[in-house]
Protein backbone atom coordinates (compact mmCIF):
# COMPACT_ATOMS: atom_id res chain seq x y z
CA UNK A 1 0.00 0.00 0.00
CA UNK A 2 1.40 3.34 -1.07
CA UNK A 3 1.28 6.07 1.44
CA UNK A 4 0.31 9.38 -0.16
CA UNK A 5 0.47 12.91 1.78
CA UNK A 6 -2.09 15.56 1.62
CA UNK A 7 -0.81 17.41 -0.73
CA UNK A 8 -0.22 14.68 -3.24
CA UNK A 9 -3.83 13.44 -2.71
CA UNK A 10 -4.29 17.20 -4.70
CA UNK A 11 -2.47 16.47 -7.80
CA UNK A 12 -4.27 12.82 -7.96
CA UNK A 13 -6.78 14.00 -10.89
CA UNK A 14 -3.96 14.63 -13.43
CA UNK A 15 -2.82 10.58 -14.05
CA UNK A 16 -5.28 10.26 -16.86
CA UNK A 17 -4.12 9.60 -20.23
CA UNK A 18 -3.93 12.49 -22.66
CA UNK A 19 -4.40 11.91 -26.56
CA UNK A 20 -1.11 12.64 -28.13
CA UNK A 21 0.34 12.50 -31.54
CA UNK A 22 2.34 9.62 -32.33
CA UNK A 23 5.43 11.24 -33.68
CA UNK A 24 5.15 13.84 -30.23
CA UNK A 25 7.76 13.02 -27.36
CA UNK A 26 6.72 9.69 -25.91
CA UNK A 27 6.82 11.47 -22.21
CA UNK A 28 3.28 12.95 -22.77
CA UNK A 29 2.05 9.59 -23.48
CA UNK A 30 1.00 8.73 -20.17
CA UNK A 31 0.83 11.50 -17.08
CA UNK A 32 1.07 10.41 -13.64
CA UNK A 33 1.24 11.60 -10.76
CA UNK A 34 3.23 14.55 -10.45
CA UNK A 35 4.88 13.83 -6.44
CA UNK A 36 7.47 16.68 -4.41
CA UNK A 37 10.04 13.49 -5.11
CA UNK A 38 9.70 13.94 -8.67
CA UNK A 39 10.60 17.56 -8.53
CA UNK A 40 12.91 16.93 -6.09
CA UNK A 41 14.61 14.21 -8.49
CA UNK A 42 14.66 16.64 -11.98
CA UNK A 43 16.43 19.58 -9.20
CA UNK A 44 19.04 17.21 -8.57
CA UNK A 45 19.68 15.85 -12.25
CA UNK A 46 19.57 19.24 -13.94
CA UNK A 47 21.57 21.01 -11.22
CA UNK A 48 24.57 20.79 -13.25
CA UNK A 49 22.94 22.28 -16.67
CA UNK A 50 20.74 25.07 -15.56
CA UNK A 51 22.00 28.28 -13.90
CA UNK A 52 20.58 28.19 -9.87
CA UNK A 53 19.27 32.18 -10.41
CA UNK A 54 19.38 34.82 -7.84
CA UNK A 55 15.75 35.53 -6.21
CA UNK A 56 16.76 38.84 -4.96
CA UNK A 57 15.09 41.71 -2.88
CA UNK A 58 13.87 44.32 -5.13
CA UNK A 59 14.45 48.50 -4.97
CA UNK A 60 10.69 48.31 -5.60
CA UNK A 61 8.98 47.23 -2.73
CA UNK A 62 9.43 50.45 -0.78
CA UNK A 63 7.61 52.09 -4.35
CA UNK A 64 4.65 49.27 -4.06
CA UNK A 65 4.32 48.99 -0.15
CA UNK A 66 5.85 45.08 0.09
CA UNK A 67 8.91 43.21 0.52
CA UNK A 68 8.98 42.15 -3.63
CA UNK A 69 11.43 39.37 -4.65
CA UNK A 70 12.83 38.76 -8.41
CA UNK A 71 13.45 35.41 -9.07
CA UNK A 72 15.58 36.34 -12.21
CA UNK A 73 15.31 33.39 -14.23
CA UNK A 74 15.36 35.39 -17.44
CA UNK A 75 19.24 35.30 -16.69
CA UNK A 76 19.24 31.41 -18.08
CA UNK A 77 21.91 30.89 -20.83
CA UNK A 78 18.92 31.07 -23.46
CA UNK A 79 17.26 33.86 -21.63
CA UNK A 80 14.15 31.53 -20.26
CA UNK A 81 12.91 29.60 -17.43
CA UNK A 82 12.48 26.84 -20.00
CA UNK A 83 15.44 25.28 -19.63
CA UNK A 84 14.58 23.50 -16.48
CA UNK A 85 11.51 21.52 -18.39
CA UNK A 86 13.38 20.98 -21.40
CA UNK A 87 16.67 19.81 -20.00
CA UNK A 88 15.04 17.06 -17.47
CA UNK A 89 13.14 16.06 -20.79
CA UNK A 90 15.98 15.57 -22.48
CA UNK A 91 17.39 13.71 -20.04
CA UNK A 92 14.69 11.08 -19.35
CA UNK A 93 14.90 10.11 -22.88
CA UNK A 94 16.01 6.43 -24.00
CA UNK A 95 19.49 6.66 -25.40
CA UNK A 96 18.56 5.33 -28.36
CA UNK A 97 15.97 8.16 -29.03
CA UNK A 98 19.12 10.28 -27.86
CA UNK A 99 21.62 8.69 -30.27
CA UNK A 100 18.81 9.16 -33.54
CA UNK A 101 17.62 12.96 -32.32
CA UNK A 102 15.04 15.59 -31.88
CA UNK A 103 13.22 18.18 -34.14
CA UNK A 104 10.76 21.27 -33.34
CA UNK A 105 9.10 23.48 -35.61
CA UNK A 106 8.62 26.81 -33.58
CA UNK A 107 10.36 29.74 -32.94
CA UNK A 108 9.78 29.78 -29.10
CA UNK A 109 11.72 30.30 -26.21
CA UNK A 110 10.69 26.19 -25.87
CA UNK A 111 12.60 25.55 -29.04
CA UNK A 112 15.88 27.54 -28.20
CA UNK A 113 15.89 25.82 -25.00
CA UNK A 114 16.29 22.79 -26.71
CA UNK A 115 18.45 23.86 -29.17
CA UNK A 116 21.08 24.37 -27.07
CA UNK A 117 20.30 21.57 -24.16
CA UNK A 118 20.07 19.20 -27.02
CA UNK A 119 23.62 20.28 -28.91
CA UNK A 120 25.39 20.21 -25.18
CA UNK A 121 23.83 16.57 -24.46
CA UNK A 122 25.40 16.06 -27.76
CA UNK A 123 21.79 14.55 -29.15
CA UNK A 124 21.24 16.18 -32.78
CA UNK A 125 18.41 18.21 -32.66
CA UNK A 126 16.73 20.23 -36.20
CA UNK A 127 14.26 23.34 -35.89
CA UNK A 128 12.04 24.14 -38.56
CA UNK A 129 11.25 27.57 -38.60
CA UNK A 130 8.80 29.42 -41.41
CA UNK A 131 10.39 31.84 -43.84
CA UNK A 132 8.52 34.50 -41.62
CA UNK A 133 10.31 33.91 -38.66
CA UNK A 134 12.80 36.66 -37.30
CA UNK A 135 16.43 36.66 -38.30
CA UNK A 136 17.89 37.04 -34.96
CA UNK A 137 15.95 33.70 -33.76
CA UNK A 138 17.14 31.88 -36.62
CA UNK A 139 20.79 32.82 -35.74
CA UNK A 140 20.53 32.28 -32.21
CA UNK A 141 19.10 28.71 -32.17
CA UNK A 142 22.16 28.21 -35.36
CA UNK A 143 24.83 29.41 -32.71
CA UNK A 144 23.37 27.39 -29.79
CA UNK A 145 24.02 24.20 -32.27
CA UNK A 146 21.10 23.32 -33.61
CA UNK A 147 20.59 22.66 -37.61
CA UNK A 148 17.55 25.35 -38.86
CA UNK A 149 15.73 24.63 -41.84
CA UNK A 150 13.69 27.59 -43.09
CA UNK A 151 10.02 25.95 -44.74
CA UNK A 152 6.86 27.45 -45.05
CA UNK A 153 4.88 31.19 -44.63
CA UNK A 154 3.38 30.14 -41.52
CA UNK A 155 3.85 28.02 -38.14
CA UNK A 156 1.32 25.33 -39.07
CA UNK A 157 3.69 24.43 -42.25
CA UNK A 158 6.71 24.16 -40.59
CA UNK A 159 5.23 21.53 -37.75
CA UNK A 160 3.65 19.76 -40.53
CA UNK A 161 7.26 19.57 -42.06
CA UNK A 162 9.15 18.67 -39.33
CA UNK A 163 6.36 15.84 -37.90
CA UNK A 164 6.85 14.22 -41.42
CA UNK A 165 10.63 14.61 -40.92
CA UNK A 166 10.53 13.48 -37.31
CA UNK A 167 8.19 9.87 -39.59
CA UNK A 168 10.53 9.60 -41.94
CA UNK A 169 14.19 9.69 -40.97
CA UNK A 170 12.82 8.10 -36.73
CA UNK A 171 13.30 11.75 -34.67
CA UNK A 172 11.52 12.59 -32.12
CA UNK A 173 9.06 15.60 -32.80
CA UNK A 174 9.25 17.61 -29.58
CA UNK A 175 6.78 20.29 -28.90
CA UNK A 176 5.92 22.02 -25.72
CA UNK A 177 3.39 20.10 -23.70
CA UNK A 178 2.56 19.30 -19.89
CA UNK A 179 3.97 15.70 -19.07
CA UNK A 180 5.39 14.95 -15.95
CA UNK A 181 8.81 14.93 -16.53
CA UNK A 182 8.32 18.85 -18.40
CA UNK A 183 6.15 19.93 -15.65
CA UNK A 184 8.90 18.21 -13.01
CA UNK A 185 11.31 20.43 -14.41
CA UNK A 186 9.72 23.91 -14.15
CA UNK A 187 8.64 23.10 -10.67
CA UNK A 188 12.43 23.17 -9.65
CA UNK A 189 12.18 27.14 -9.85
CA UNK A 190 9.18 26.58 -6.88
CA UNK A 191 11.57 24.85 -4.87
CA UNK A 192 14.41 27.48 -5.41
CA UNK A 193 12.44 30.43 -4.29
CA UNK A 194 11.52 28.37 -1.09
CA UNK A 195 14.70 27.78 -0.39
CA UNK A 196 16.10 31.48 -0.87
CA UNK A 197 12.97 33.70 0.62
CA UNK A 198 12.38 32.36 4.20
CA UNK A 199 9.01 33.61 5.44
CA UNK A 200 7.30 33.46 2.02
CA UNK A 201 3.93 34.66 2.22
CA UNK A 202 3.21 34.37 -1.52
CA UNK A 203 4.64 33.52 -5.07
CA UNK A 204 3.58 35.23 -8.65
CA UNK A 205 3.97 33.39 -11.85
CA UNK A 206 3.08 34.35 -15.66
CA UNK A 207 0.00 32.39 -16.91
CA UNK A 208 -1.68 32.34 -19.55
CA UNK A 209 -1.92 29.79 -22.28
CA UNK A 210 1.55 27.99 -21.39
CA UNK A 211 0.90 27.65 -17.83
CA UNK A 212 3.63 24.55 -17.02
CA UNK A 213 5.76 26.61 -14.74
CA UNK A 214 2.48 28.32 -12.33
CA UNK A 215 1.42 24.31 -12.16
CA UNK A 216 4.52 22.53 -11.41
CA UNK A 217 5.76 25.22 -9.41
CA UNK A 218 2.28 25.20 -7.43
CA UNK A 219 2.97 21.58 -6.45
CA UNK A 220 6.49 22.25 -5.14
CA UNK A 221 5.16 25.42 -3.14
CA UNK A 222 1.82 23.74 -1.91
CA UNK A 223 3.45 20.63 -0.75
CA UNK A 224 6.53 22.67 1.41
CA UNK A 225 4.01 25.04 2.57
CA UNK A 226 0.39 25.46 1.58
CA UNK A 227 -0.38 28.72 3.32
CA UNK A 228 1.75 29.99 0.76
CA UNK A 229 -0.32 31.96 -1.98
CA UNK A 230 0.10 31.07 -5.30
CA UNK A 231 -1.06 33.78 -7.87
CA UNK A 232 -0.86 33.88 -11.96
CA UNK A 233 -0.93 36.55 -13.82
CA UNK A 234 -2.04 36.60 -17.91
CA UNK A 235 -3.14 39.44 -20.18
CA UNK A 236 -6.45 41.02 -20.18
CA UNK A 237 -6.75 41.09 -23.84
CA UNK A 238 -6.18 36.90 -24.05
CA UNK A 239 -7.37 35.56 -20.96
CA UNK A 240 -7.09 31.93 -21.99
CA UNK A 241 -6.54 30.29 -18.52
CA UNK A 242 -9.31 31.92 -16.73
CA UNK A 243 -11.42 30.82 -19.93
CA UNK A 244 -10.19 27.66 -19.90
CA UNK A 245 -10.85 27.27 -15.99
CA UNK A 246 -14.53 28.44 -16.02
CA UNK A 247 -14.96 25.72 -19.33
CA UNK A 248 -13.27 23.21 -17.35
CA UNK A 249 -11.32 21.96 -20.56
CA UNK A 250 -8.23 23.97 -22.70
CA UNK A 251 -9.89 26.44 -24.76
CA UNK A 252 -9.62 26.09 -28.18
CA UNK A 253 -10.11 28.59 -31.21
CA UNK A 254 -7.78 31.43 -29.59
CA UNK A 255 -7.28 34.26 -32.17
CA UNK A 256 -4.32 35.48 -30.07
CA UNK A 257 -1.62 32.53 -30.65
CA UNK A 258 1.65 33.47 -31.67
CA UNK A 259 1.74 36.99 -30.74
CA UNK A 260 4.96 39.14 -31.09
CA UNK A 261 4.47 40.74 -28.07
CA UNK A 262 2.99 38.76 -25.85
CA UNK A 263 4.57 35.35 -26.55
CA UNK A 264 3.97 31.95 -24.92
CA UNK A 265 0.95 33.92 -22.92
CA UNK A 266 -1.08 34.48 -25.33
CA UNK A 267 -1.04 31.01 -26.68
CA UNK A 268 -3.57 28.04 -26.70
CA UNK A 269 -3.70 26.04 -23.38
CA UNK A 270 -2.06 22.95 -24.72
CA UNK A 271 -3.03 20.11 -21.89
CA UNK A 272 -5.49 19.61 -19.05
CA UNK A 273 -2.71 18.30 -16.95
CA UNK A 274 -1.58 21.84 -16.25
CA UNK A 275 -5.15 23.02 -16.30
CA UNK A 276 -5.99 20.29 -13.67
CA UNK A 277 -3.13 21.44 -11.15
CA UNK A 278 -3.64 24.83 -11.67
CA UNK A 279 -7.61 24.68 -10.77
CA UNK A 280 -6.54 22.42 -7.80
CA UNK A 281 -3.58 24.76 -6.55
CA UNK A 282 -3.34 28.24 -7.65
CA UNK A 283 -4.60 30.08 -5.10
CA UNK A 284 -5.91 33.08 -7.82
CA UNK A 285 -5.28 34.01 -11.34
CA UNK A 286 -5.72 37.77 -12.18
CA UNK A 287 -5.51 39.65 -15.42
CA UNK A 288 -3.62 42.83 -16.35
CA UNK A 289 -3.13 45.55 -19.32
CA UNK A 290 -1.18 45.63 -21.78
CA UNK A 291 -0.56 49.45 -20.06
CA UNK A 292 0.37 47.68 -17.58
CA UNK A 293 2.41 44.92 -18.68
CA UNK A 294 4.22 48.07 -20.31
CA UNK A 295 5.19 50.17 -17.20
CA UNK A 296 6.42 46.82 -15.65
CA UNK A 297 8.83 46.64 -18.22
CA UNK A 298 9.95 49.80 -17.40
CA UNK A 299 10.23 49.68 -13.67
CA UNK A 300 12.10 46.31 -14.32
CA UNK A 301 14.75 48.48 -16.70
CA UNK A 302 14.99 51.30 -14.29
CA UNK A 303 15.31 49.93 -10.85
CA UNK A 304 16.74 46.52 -11.72
CA UNK A 305 18.53 46.82 -14.69
CA UNK A 306 16.75 44.35 -16.47
CA UNK A 307 15.87 43.72 -19.92
CA UNK A 308 12.72 41.77 -20.22
CA UNK A 309 10.31 40.80 -22.38
CA UNK A 310 5.89 40.86 -21.58
CA UNK A 311 6.28 37.19 -20.37
CA UNK A 312 8.89 38.00 -17.98
CA UNK A 313 7.22 41.44 -17.00
CA UNK A 314 3.88 40.28 -16.45
CA UNK A 315 4.12 38.49 -13.06
CA UNK A 316 5.26 42.32 -11.86
CA UNK A 317 2.47 44.19 -13.75
CA UNK A 318 -0.63 42.56 -11.42
CA UNK A 319 1.54 44.52 -8.63
CA UNK A 320 2.02 47.69 -11.24
CA UNK A 321 -1.47 47.56 -11.35
CA UNK A 322 -2.78 47.20 -8.10
CA UNK A 323 -4.85 43.87 -8.55
CA UNK A 324 -3.01 42.19 -5.22
CA UNK A 325 -3.58 44.93 -2.70
CA UNK A 326 -4.29 42.45 -0.01
CA UNK A 327 -0.38 41.61 -0.45
CA UNK A 328 0.49 44.68 1.32
CA UNK A 329 2.96 44.39 3.76
CA UNK A 330 3.68 40.78 2.68
CA UNK A 331 6.84 39.06 1.11
CA UNK A 332 6.32 38.38 -2.38
CA UNK A 333 8.16 36.56 -4.74
CA UNK A 334 7.61 37.35 -8.42
CA UNK A 335 8.93 34.88 -11.28
CA UNK A 336 10.84 37.19 -13.67
CA UNK A 337 10.83 34.01 -16.25
CA UNK A 338 11.86 35.53 -19.48
CA UNK A 339 13.93 38.08 -21.03
CA UNK A 340 14.00 37.57 -25.22
CA UNK A 341 12.76 40.82 -26.49
CA UNK A 342 14.34 41.78 -29.88
CA UNK A 343 15.81 45.21 -30.16
CA UNK A 344 13.33 46.55 -32.40
CA UNK A 345 10.81 45.71 -30.27
CA UNK A 346 12.24 46.85 -26.76
CA UNK A 347 12.49 50.39 -28.81
CA UNK A 348 8.96 50.62 -29.51
CA UNK A 349 7.67 49.12 -26.09
CA UNK A 350 10.05 51.51 -24.00
CA UNK A 351 8.61 54.51 -26.01
CA UNK A 352 5.23 53.64 -25.31
CA UNK A 353 5.88 52.90 -21.60
CA UNK A 354 7.41 56.60 -21.43
CA UNK A 355 4.34 58.10 -22.71
CA UNK A 356 2.35 55.85 -20.45
CA UNK A 357 4.30 56.68 -17.62
CA UNK A 358 4.09 60.50 -18.20
CA UNK A 359 7.51 60.79 -18.43
CA UNK A 360 7.77 62.03 -22.52
CA UNK A 361 4.85 64.23 -23.46
CA UNK A 362 3.81 65.83 -26.42
CA UNK A 363 1.99 69.80 -26.65
CA UNK A 364 1.61 72.42 -28.99
CA UNK A 365 1.09 76.14 -29.19
CA UNK A 366 0.71 78.68 -31.29
CA UNK A 367 2.92 81.81 -30.73
CA UNK A 368 3.93 85.33 -32.52
CA UNK A 369 6.52 84.19 -35.37
CA UNK A 370 8.50 87.34 -34.24
CA UNK A 371 12.48 87.39 -33.43
CA UNK A 372 12.55 86.98 -29.51
CA UNK A 373 9.46 84.34 -29.29
CA UNK A 374 10.79 81.12 -29.52
CA UNK A 375 13.54 82.18 -26.99
CA UNK A 376 10.90 83.07 -24.39
CA UNK A 377 9.32 79.41 -24.95
CA UNK A 378 12.90 77.91 -24.22
CA UNK A 379 13.64 79.67 -21.47
CA UNK A 380 10.05 78.17 -19.26
CA UNK A 381 10.76 74.68 -20.59
CA UNK A 382 14.53 75.33 -18.97
CA UNK A 383 13.51 76.50 -16.16
CA UNK A 384 10.83 74.18 -15.55
CA UNK A 385 14.42 71.90 -15.93
CA UNK A 386 12.01 70.05 -18.69
CA UNK A 387 14.41 68.36 -21.56
CA UNK A 388 13.82 68.76 -25.09
CA UNK A 389 13.98 66.01 -27.14
CA UNK A 390 12.12 67.48 -30.20
CA UNK A 391 10.44 70.98 -31.57
CA UNK A 392 8.94 71.43 -34.77
CA UNK A 393 7.92 74.83 -36.59
CA UNK A 394 4.53 74.73 -38.74
CA UNK A 395 3.96 77.54 -40.40
CA UNK A 396 2.49 76.53 -43.83
CA UNK A 397 -0.50 74.98 -42.44
CA UNK A 398 -1.28 77.18 -39.66
CA UNK A 399 -5.52 78.14 -39.07
CA UNK A 400 -4.49 81.04 -36.66
CA UNK A 401 -3.58 84.65 -37.19
CA UNK A 402 -1.25 85.58 -40.16
CA UNK A 403 2.57 85.61 -38.60
CA UNK A 404 1.76 83.09 -35.84
CA UNK A 405 3.50 79.72 -36.01
CA UNK A 406 2.41 76.88 -34.59
CA UNK A 407 5.13 75.09 -31.90
CA UNK A 408 4.81 71.20 -31.56
CA UNK A 409 7.19 70.07 -28.84
CA UNK A 410 8.31 66.73 -27.35
CA UNK A 411 9.89 66.87 -23.82
CA UNK A 412 11.09 64.39 -21.02
CA UNK A 413 10.28 65.10 -17.23
CA UNK A 414 10.84 63.85 -14.35
CA UNK A 415 7.22 61.89 -13.45
CA UNK A 416 3.76 62.88 -13.51
CA UNK A 417 4.08 65.70 -10.96
CA UNK A 418 6.99 67.47 -12.89
CA UNK A 419 4.46 67.04 -15.86
CA UNK A 420 1.88 68.84 -14.44
CA UNK A 421 4.16 71.37 -13.04
CA UNK A 422 5.29 71.73 -16.80
CA UNK A 423 1.50 71.92 -17.88
CA UNK A 424 0.33 74.82 -15.69
CA UNK A 425 3.20 77.00 -16.10
CA UNK A 426 2.96 76.50 -20.07
CA UNK A 427 -0.82 77.43 -19.29
CA UNK A 428 -0.29 80.65 -17.37
CA UNK A 429 2.03 81.96 -20.31
CA UNK A 430 0.02 80.17 -23.21
CA UNK A 431 -3.61 79.88 -22.61
CA UNK A 432 -3.93 77.59 -25.93
CA UNK A 433 -1.72 75.11 -25.20
CA UNK A 434 -2.88 71.94 -26.21
CA UNK A 435 -1.43 68.83 -24.60
CA UNK A 436 -1.43 65.56 -26.95
CA UNK A 437 -2.79 62.94 -24.83
CA UNK A 438 -1.71 59.38 -24.94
Amino acid sequence: MKIVSRNEELLTDTRSCIPQSSSTTIMSSCNKLIRFEDISAAAFKIQCGVQKTPCMYSRLSKQYGMDIYLKKEFLQYTGSVKERGVLYLLTSLPQDQQRKGVIVASDSNFSMAVAYHASELRIPVFVIMSTSTSPVRVKMCREYGAMVISYGTTAKDSQIHARRLAQENGYLYLEEEDSAVYLSGLGTVGLEVYEQVPKLDAVIFPAGGHCGLLAGSAATLKYLNPHISVIGVESESFPVLQHSLKAGHPAEDQACNNHHFYGDVSGVCFGSNSLQLTGKLVDKVVAVREEDILISMLRLLEYERATVDAEGAIGLAALVAGKLPELKGKRVAVVICSGNLELHLLQKCIARALTLDNTVCRFSLVISDCPGDMSKLLEILAREEARVLDIKQERTFVTSELFTVEVICTVETRDKIHTAQLRNALLERYPTTTWTQR
